[in-house]
């Protein structure tokens, strides 16, 4: 048969590899055991740094799994195998802990590693899919990996037991930091920018305050009022009483129904027009669950206040900058 006969269509070939790819990761679930919560222990007593290293497509998987493990609370880094053992070792100090990956488990450069942070006394958790390997044997702390095929086609490149093996890491990673207590607040102290930073961002952060915000009191005239609206450019004014707590609001649209509805607007004060009991969000909560409540209301504006106390105010066009969504 001619190479060509071989060849299969594109998404066939697509369905083959991620239908393997996704029973291998099924496929571990029943491999947890009591050395999984091991695992986990060691890893969240570590007095150090996790120190994270494999060769070739391991290595690259277990950098990913280093960057996830310092994301969410737990301090690591990424640690060449080779080079280790040319000088990098002097890295490796009392206290860390070193989570390694191979599947053979007979990764000679692995192997050598693992021979000297014995003799430094650092705990080390691998994981392999051969219970019976030499990396297997060394290790403190052995988590299980195995496939039953790889994806490729051919059988020979790495695919389905490095899906395998970042998915395990990815468990042991969040498995971990939910034993710590990591919580949104910690998160967004370690993902300052960006997307996940933008998130993040209190709304304490990202309001009107001070000067910016537009309000007036209740007895304030409606020129007055209207003044005050136009100068601050949000399209609406907050009404507090005398101690600064909010009483209600008014709006362009408010403004322009009530300018239709009563000629004599202008005469009056604002707590005779205003709108009583407008939406309100604490300076605490994520700019995220302003815009969903913004969304649920069909409103623009979200007055912010901590204790019925007027703090600041946050605009629909903030958070459209911000791209939360």
């Amino acid at each position: 048969m001619s190479k060509a006969g071989l060849v299969s269509k594109p998404r066939s070939v697509a369905r083959h590899v991620l239908e393997i790819e996704a029973a291998a990761i099924l496929g571990l679930v029943d491999q947890l055991d009591d050395t999984f919560e091991r695992a986990v222990d060691a890893l969240r007593t570590c007095r150090g740094r996790v120190v994270c290293t494999g060769m070739g497509k391991s290595g690259l998987i277990l950098k990913k799994i280093a960057a996830t493990l310092s994301s969410t609370g737990t301090p690591a880094f990424f640690l060449h195998p080779a080079e280790a053992i040319h000088g990098d070792l002097g890295v490796v100090v009392d206290g860390d802990v070193v989570l390694a990956a191979s599947y053979s488990g007979s990764t000679e450069e692995l192997l050598r590693l693992t021979e000297l942070l014995g003799r430094l006394g650092i705990p080390l958790v691998v994981m392999t899919g051969k219970v019976d390997s030499p990396l297997a044997r060394a290790a403190d702390i052995h988590l299980r990996v195995a496939i039953d095929q790889e994806a490729c086609p051919l059988g020979l490149a790495p695919t389905a037991s490095t899906t395998a093996t970042l998915a395990l890491g990815d468990a042991l990673a969040m498995a971990v930091s939910n034993a710590r207590g990591f919580t949104a607040e910690d998160f967004a102290r370690l993902h300052p920018g960006g997307a996940l930073g933008r998130r993040l961002l209190r709304i304490a952060e990202v309001m009107h305050k001070g000067e910016e915000l537009p309000r007036v009191g209740v007895e304030t005239s409606m020129p007055e009022t209207i003044h005050e609206m136009s100068r601050k450019g949000l399209g609406i004014t907050a009404v507090v009483d005398g101690d600064g707590n909010l009483l209600g609001c008014l709006s362009d649209g408010d403004l322009r129904r009530a300018l239709e509805a009563d000629p004599e607007l202008m005469r009056r004060q604002v707590g005779a027009v205003m709108r009583a009991g407008p939406q309100t969000i604490a300076s605490s909560e994520l700019a995220s669950a302003a815009l969903q409540r913004m969304e649920a209301h069909h409103i623009t504006s979200l007055f912010v206040c901590d204790d019925g106390h007027l703090e600041g105010i946050v605009h629909l066009h903030d958070l459209w900058r911000l791209e939360l969504f």
